[in-house]
């Protein structure tokens, strides 16, 4: 973990106007601050990829002891939590307390637990041990859930000290399920988050911190713009938009404040698949010199048995349901490539639920199915979202133009809101994101075309959907008949996914069927 010299060709004034010796005229050396930074963002509440960073801490912790002069500082740049399960919530705090996470930003999953009544939001803060950063949120009403959160934080390690901002998704509200939380909540637009963190660096400048890093869970460009359109900050480690920046890149996460100061942007992707350790040098000043970002595997590490113990008195053992004989590789481009592991989980849907169709957006689900046994706990880590299958009564136009919004996702920079996952159905798209075709497969496997440019709202479909989208987030306000639902199942598509297998009790193969075709 070496620091290299990527910067040093910057244009500050300390390089401009080196110190001077009053007796010699020579050159004074500069005294430079080094840090070492481990750095998490978007893990979702993947406990196994957790009990794994576990490891990576404890590896990080052993190697600074080596190097007393380097402060060490541990950050999260938010959505480390995930969905409505207290428990995964809670294995997300017990992860971040026990590696010494000094801060993190409050991203749009850390507020899920929050949708009916803040109250279980308000008992997980509670454990929680490290800071809780947002400057540019405001909960009306619930002033114990607000008075948790800070706009920084001051760490001082070794005499020095940094300034640590925390800023939330400005489109958090379009993130949540509708409830008391999102009537309740005020959240600054990217423009007024700007100011915000413009002031909080210069309050932090006043109080004498020359080196400030903000936690960030806005998204890359948005990251961008805060590097470009600021004063004070050096480091922006980032999230939301489940980017992988690797090395130091001018132009793609090195960029100059309005006073051309080097600004370093990190990213670690999505799930946990991923962690970072970025090394720094400072000047007197507090100005970059010196980095290196590091972006490593998660699996290149075993999992923590401690941390693997506390989890699993939290979650309890996991249940073996089935065994997978094969699966086919996870696709690179996880949003809007089609995969026979989706495939498996929509079917698995539609059949549960005796529907004609199933549909879901490709970010609900979260990991891959890998050969051997499948338990409980790694089909929860695949489908962590404990949203409940819904029976609804859609018309023919109502799943093509959920599908046409779908499929803008191949032309969207950050690949949101992610293609349509489906079962009962095949279409195609071209890699500009318009639907070209689409059929509807019955269950004797007849094809039936579909006139995608005058599809019928007079023609009914029995589909199976999660709540969560039935209800129209995510922007899907074509799919809003949540009220309208045939059936509310008592439980969520991973238990779609046991009946299934369990009805069947023979071993599965995981493998596309080119059901959704992208053309070139």
């Amino acid at each position: 973990m070496s620091i290299n010299p990527i910067l040093n060709s910057v244009n500050t004034p300390a390089n401009r106007n080196p110190k001077k010796d009053s007796r010699t005229g020579a050159a004074q050396p500069e005294k430079r601050v080094k840090a070492s930074i481990f750095y998490l963002n978007d893990i979702h509440g993947k406990s196994i990829n957790m009990e794994r960073l576990a490891s990576v801490s404890n590896t990080f912790d052993s190697f600074q002891k080596t190097q007393p002069d380097v402060d060490r500082l541990k950050l999260s740049s938010g959505d480390i939590q995930l969905g409505h399960d207290e428990k995964i919530n809670e294995v997300a705090v017990k992860f971040q307390n026990a590696i010494g996470i000094q801060a993190t930003a409050m991203g749009n999953h850390e507020f899920d637990l929050a949708w009916k009544k803040s109250g279980k939001l308000l008992n997980l803060l509670e454990q929680i041990q490290y800071k809780l950063l947002a400057n540019n949120v405001y909960i009306n009403n619930s002033e114990k859930v607000q008075n948790k959160l800070q706009n920084y934080t001051i760490e001082e390690i070794n005499g020095h000290k940094y300034g640590i901002i925390g800023t939330s998704p400005v489109d958090l509200i379009s993130r949540l399920r509708q409830g008391t939380l999102t009537e309740n909540l005020r959240v600054h637009s990217l423009d007024e988050t700007i100011k915000q963190v413009q002031r909080d660096a210069d309050e932090l400048k006043k109080q004498g911190v020359d080196k400030i890093i903000l936690l960030s869970h806005v998204g890359y460009e948005g990251d961008i713009l805060l590097a470009r359109a600021t004063d004070g900050i050096d480091i922006i480690l980032g999230g939301h938009s489940h980017d992988l920046l690797r090395d130091i890149k001018e132009g793609k996460n090195l960029f100059y404040s309005k006073s051309n100061e080097p600004v370093i942007i990190t990213q670690g992707g999505r799930d946990g698949t991923h962690f970072g350790i970025l090394n720094i040098e400072f000047d007197e000043k507090g100005i970059i010199k010196k980095a290196q970002n590091n972006i490593s595997y998660t699996d290149y590490f075993r999992r923590n048995a401690p941390m693997r113990y506390i989890f699993e008195t939290i979650l309890g053992k996991p249940e073996k349901i089935g065994y997978i004989e094969s699966a086919e590789k996870p696709p690179k481009k996880v949003l809007t490539e089609p995969t026979g592991h989706a495939n498996f989980i929509l079917d698995c849907m539609k059949e549960d639920c005796d529907a004609e169709i199933a549909i879901m957006p490709s970010p609900e689900i979260r990991g891959f199915f890998d050969e051997g046994t499948l338990d409980t706990r790694t089909l929860n880590e695949i489908l962590p979202f404990k949203n409940k299958a819904v029976v609804v009564n859609y018309t023919e136009k109502e799943i093509v133009d959920a599908i046409k919004f779908a499929s803008t996702s191949l032309q969207n920079k950050d690949n949101k809101p992610g293609i349509m996952e489906v079962s009962g159905l095949e279409y195609r798209i071209n890699k500009d994101g318009d639907l070209l075709s689409m059929a509807y497969i019955d269950k004797n496997g007849t094809k039936t075309p579909i006139d995608i440019n005058n599809p019928r709202q007079d023609k009914l479909y029995k589909t199976v959907i999660n709540d969560f989208h039935a209800q129209g987030n995510d922007n899907y306000t074509m799919l809003n008949k949540f009220n309208e639902a045939e059936k509310i199942c008592d439980y969520d598509i991973t238990g779609c996914v046991i009946n299934c297998v369990k009805k069947h009790n023979t071993p599965i193969k995981i493998a596309d069927d080119g059901r959704i075709q992208i053309a070139d």
